[in-house]
């Protein structure tokens, strides 16, 4: 199923390759790879797939919650969606409080120790969520499991902030899917997928020789 849903991923470019005219990330760093998973929701049929999938791993995975909350901003459709889907009511997540009225940095209602799972559309190396985890900590909620559509499942999680806020990053798909299925779908050559892996390995070596 994973792979289902990384040729869907691909199909609709939410993940875009570029072996010739890099990408220039946000950051300024070039990149062969640009993965997007918010334009999933322009996408119906995919759209709908892949969060029957979510709803079918969460249940499948035993996950305990009594509210779903999505991160600011791309998680909040797709928690949306999982929301309605499950009955549970729902919150969202800002980076950062409001600035004015209440101030509040969570919107929603909810009490005190109650159980929430952070949805967001993507993960890298889980670090932008503690910004969200440490809110929601801080409002008294437990939070222990993140799902994720796609999870790039390429970095020391065990050294990342996140890991030490002891929580689990849940996926539908990595990085070794969308290998899997540009390699047995032929969709680039060998020496363009080597390069591309070389890049997943070690970013900074690959930008070094990329510059």
């Amino acid at each position: 199923m994973s792979e289902i849903i990384a040729e869907k991923l691909i199909n609709i470019r939410s993940i875009q390759f570029s072996f010739d005219s890099h990408f220039t990330l946000t950051s300024g760093l070039k990149s062969p790879v640009y993965v997007d998973c918010r334009k999933i929701i322009s996408f119906i049929d995919e759209r709908d797939f892949i969060m029957k999938e979510a709803v079918k791993y969460l249940k499948k995975n035993k996950l305990q919650f009594d509210l779903v909350a999505g991160g600011e901003t791309a998680g909040i459709p797709y928690a949306a969606i999982i929301s309605e889907k499950i009955k549970k009511p729902m919150l969202y997540i800002r980076k950062k409080p409001k600035g004015f009225g209440k101030n509040q940095q969570i919107e929603g209602e909810f009490k005190e120790r109650m159980n929430a799972i952070l949805i967001e559309d993507l993960a890298t190396d889980g670090g932008s969520k503690v910004i969200f985890v440490e809110a929601m900590r801080k409002a008294g909620l437990i939070v222990k499991d993140i799902f994720v559509i796609f999870y790039y499942d390429i970095f020391n999680f065990e050294d990342s902030n996140l890991s030490k806020l002891d929580i689990k990053i849940h996926s539908l798909c990595t990085w070794k899917d969308i290998i899997s299925v540009i390699e047995r779908k032929k969709l680039y050559n060998n020496g363009e997928i080597r390069n591309l892996k070389k890049f997943l390995n070690n970013p900074d070596d690959w930008r070094k020789n990329n510059a």
